[in-house]
């Protein structure tokens, strides 16, 4: 009898020792994905600010060049600016489609899948296509800038000034090419990975971290 009560007894103390795991994994999950949650909203108010700036640009693109129509050089301009717009809103949306998929109730792999992909999206095209229309669109900017106080006279700079676009046009290919070359003395001082977490964000790296301790707790490690 004395033999059968220890076994029930240890029977009964594994039954709570899994309740009591499960219990601390569960309150872990919920705790880590509220973290989860909270550290991904500035990403989500960040972009919501980027739609915000991309429908600006479009619109002032689109004033702009409508304004001068039959002029090349400031419809190209004006036009330029309008894509980079679009792309700002469309970049954005679908970032927060990306957000939006996440299912904080689903298995962590599945988050991490779903994080991942996020991160491969800002990564391995956002972050470059920005990074080299960055170093380009500040001279379409720059030129209709110009222009509008040229407007005020009924005037086109291209008759004071023909050299100016050229020389922003050389001043945006020698920005784009100091962009090439950060990124190649990166890559071969071997400080890619930091370089690509810097692109992915601090809220995802965040949320990765998040996750992976949730999974370890999970996995019992």
């Amino acid at each position: 009898m004395e033999l059968d009560d220890m076994k029930q007894a240890w029977q009964l103390l594994d039954q709570r020792l899994a309740q009591q795991r499960a219990l601390n994994v569960r309150i872990l999950r919920e705790s880590g994905m509220d973290r989860l949650r909270r550290g991904l909203r500035p990403l989500v108010w960040g972009q919501s600010v980027q739609i915000a700036f991309g429908m600006a640009t479009m619109l002032w693109g689109v004033w702009f060049w409508t304004a001068h129509l039959g002029v090349l050089h400031q419809m190209a301009c004006g036009i330029a600016v309008q894509v980079f717009g679009i792309l700002m809103v469309a970049f954005a949306g679908r970032l927060l489609y990306l957000l939006q998929g996440i299912d904080y109730a689903a298995p962590v792999l599945e988050i991490q899948r779903r994080l991942a992909r996020l991160r491969a999206w800002r990564v391995r095209v956002e972050a470059p296509v920005f990074a080299m229309l960055g170093a380009l669109i500040w001279v379409p900017m720059m030129l209709m800038l110009v222009q509008v106080d040229f407007d005020q006279w009924g005037d086109d700079y291209w008759n004071h000034a023909p050299w100016l676009a050229g020389h922003l046009m050389f001043s945006g290919l020698v920005s784009l090419l100091l962009v090439l070359l950060a990124y190649m003395l990166i890559r071969r001082a071997g400080h890619l990975s930091w370089l690509e977490n810097n692109f992915a964000g601090g809220a995802v790296r965040k949320a990765e971290a998040a996750l992976k301790e949730i999974a370890n707790f999970e996995q019992g490690d």
